[in-house]
């Protein structure tokens, strides 16, 4: 009978453990793949996150907003980074895999323009910027600059940068436009890639979001037309609006999120985690 009970009992505990091992094993990773714009500020908040959860892996991907989305999708990722809202097509493809993508707004961006410091060109209108992008405008004496030919730098069109520039910027935010980037625009991969070539090319125009920015490159300041005043890209003229290239930040799940997903998102949009946002030279959700 003492032995019938003490293999009851090592029987229980034996379960206990496994089952918690199990608990374990759902949470241990967390995989976010996305937005190449945003991949800095998500890494500082995994880095500070899996402090209060040393049990927890989170790997991190770029690759595109698009990228991001295929991956939530394909049911290969657990968190979505994205510069730009879920498109009707991917929803629509979402459902065909009985995925339920859901957005949760994590920060906001301001698209710079940005080109050499050797430059002396220092603001331009929406309608420059677009004539230039569609190849339009060819030569920086046109906009006030040497007799230079302008290197066109975007991002390729997997990356939610490039296509929230093309809907603003290049479509003017007409829906129906069909009006694309020039076949001479270099598509980088990133917007790392981006910033390395203004930075060693004197002809170089490219866009980067805010986070990418310092004091080797120069900033454009940005003028709806020519008779709007031109506003320089900072944290209060993104959110009031101002400053006419400005963009959310989204991190998207399947369905609604639970458990350490749940927390993760928690995190971001705490007082800490919009901190963070700050630090990494975006612009938070919430006033200080």
């Amino acid at each position: 009978m003492k032995k019938l009970v003490l293999y009851c009992i090592m029987s229980i505990l034996l379960l206990f453990a496994c089952s918690s091992h199990g608990n374990k094993a759902k949470i241990e990773s967390i995989q976010i793949k996305g937005s190449d714009t945003i991949v800095n500020l998500i890494q500082v908040w995994a880095e500070n996150f899996i402090k209060s959860h040393l049990n927890l892996n989170i790997s991190i991907t770029g690759g595109g907003s698009g990228t991001g989305f295929a991956s939530l999708i394909n049911k290969t990722c657990d968190i979505a980074m994205s510069s730009r809202e879920v498109e009707d097509i991917e929803v629509a493809l979402a459902k065909q895999n009985n995925v339920n993508p859901i957005g949760f707004k994590v920060g906001l961006d301001g698209l710079v323009v940005i080109v050499n410091r050797d430059n002396p060109v220092t603001q331009l209108t929406l309608t420059e910027l677009k004539n230039i992008f569609m190849a339009k405008i060819t030569n920086w004496k046109e906009v006030g600059g040497q007799d230079r030919k302008i290197v066109i730098l975007s991002r390729e069109a997997n990356s939610g940068t490039h296509m929230f520039f093309k809907e603003r910027v290049i479509r003017s935010g007409y829906a129906n436009s069909s009006e694309e980037f020039s076949v001479h625009s270099l598509m980088m991969p990133s917007s790392q890639a981006v910033y390395d070539e203004v930075l060693q090319n004197p002809n170089a125009l490219g866009y980067v979001g805010m986070g990418f920015v310092d004091n080797k490159i120069k900033v454009i300041s940005v003028a709806v037309d020519e008779n709007s005043k031109y506003i320089y890209p900072t944290r209060d003229t993104v959110v009031n609006g101002s400053y006419p290239i400005s963009r959310p930040l989204y991190l998207y799940t399947n369905g609604k999120p639970e458990g350490i997903i749940e927390m993760f998102i928690d995190y971001a949009v705490s007082d800490e985690g919009q901190k963070i946002v700050v630090d990494t030279d975006f612009v938070p959700i919430k006033k200080d």
